[in-house]
Formats: C-alpha cells, sequence, structure tokens
C-alpha cells in the first residue's frame, strides 16, 4: 500500500502552540510515529511530502526517522534538514506518481498549475497545515489538489485509496480549451 504525510515537524517546540491538544514535543512526536506505525507497515511506501523534522540536530532527527515504519520517500520541505539518505529510498524535491491509470504529482509546496492538470492530474502537498475542511472545499471545487499534511488528516498518514477515490468523486471536468497559448498559430 502506498500512504502519504507531510508536515510532522518532529522536535519542533514551537509548533505546539498550533497544536494546543500536545502537552509536549515528545508527546506530539509519540503521537505521529505512533499513528504512522499503526497504519503503515514496513512492506508499505510512505511518501514524506516535507518538513519531517524541524530544529533539532542531526542525529536526532535520524533516531526519530528510523522509528517510522515503511519505504520512505522524502519530497524535501522548506524546514528540511541533513538526514542520513540510507533511511529513505530517495529523497527528492519533486515527484510524479502514476497509480491506477492516474497521475499524482507531489511536491512540498501546493502549485498553481501542475503537469497532466487539465487532464485530471492530482496534485499532493503539504506546507500550507490547513484543517480538514481545505480538502473538502477543494473537492467541491472540483480542484484536485489535496493536502496530504498531518494537520488535514487527524494526524494520520493517508492511503492512496482514499485520495483516488477523493479525486473520483469529484465534480471535475476535462480541459476542454486549446492546447497551450504559446503553441496557438498567430
Amino acid at each position: 500500500m502506498i500512504y502519504f504525510t507531510s508536515d510532522l515537524h518532529l522536535g519542533h517546540c514551537t509548533v505546539l502552540k498550533h497544536r494546543p491538544e500536545f502537552g509536549s514535543i515528545d508527546e506530539m512526536n509519540e503521537t505521529f510515529i505512533s499513528n504512522i506505525n499503526e497504519t503503515v507497515t514496513a512492506r508499505d511506501t510512505l511518501y514524506i511530502l516535507g518538513d519531517l523534522t524541524f530544529r533539532i540536530g542531526e542525529d536526532e532527527a535520524n533516531d526519530l526517522i528510523r522509528r517510522i515504519n515503511g519505504r520512505k520517500i522524502l519530497l524535501r520541505g522548506n524546514h528540511d534538514a541533513e538526514y542520513d539518505p540510507g533511511l529513505f529510498e530517495r529523497i527528492s524535491d519533486y515527484e510524479v506518481l502514476k497509480y491506477n491509470k492516474k497521475v499524482y504529482v507531489l511536491m512540498h509546496y501546493p502549485l498553481v498549475c501542475w503537469d497532466k492538470m487539465r487532464f485530471g492530474a492530482v496534485q499532493l502537498h503539504g506546507h500550507i497545515h490547513s484543517g480538514a475542511g481545505y480538502n473538502d472545499r477543494h473537492h467541491e471545487m472540483g480542484r484536485l489538489q489535496f493536502d496530504v499534511g498531518v494537520d488535514a488528516n487527524g494526524y494520520r498518514p493517508v492511503p492512496i485509496s482514499v485520495i483516488a477515490a477523493w479525486a473520483d468523486s469529484a465534480p471535475w471536468q476535462e480541459y476542454k480549451g486549446r492546447e497551450h497559448h504559446l503553441l496557438e498559430e498567430e
């Protein structure tokens, strides 16, 4: 199975003011790691779309990452440090994933437009720490853009099957306009 998450900010004390349900950074770290490990097995793939840790040392960050289940793929965010690359299948900034005939564009940041957008590609991102309503609003508008961040998803990873069902039920319409304004003949 494939899962997605983002914006855990493990070790980041200041983020607690935006997550008042946690009494300490250790409680937040343990909750997030436990939530992942309850769902993601060692054989599953976990895409982490950035901001895995923040403001902690490399050794402490690597120790926390080692405890997370799954074959981890990191798409760097604006707060990611230098991690032990051996903890990840790969580290990149941008990826395109094809799954069950659908295209998913992965990046830490939300984009205004993305590859194959006009053909129904879904952009997965983090960065904005939105609440649950963000994905609902995008669904209602037919905007195939999904925040996989922990703040938008009950502090849990999101399976690709949930995102696929979300996208398939959105009122999206294939783009019927011109190919691209730069390709038009004068």
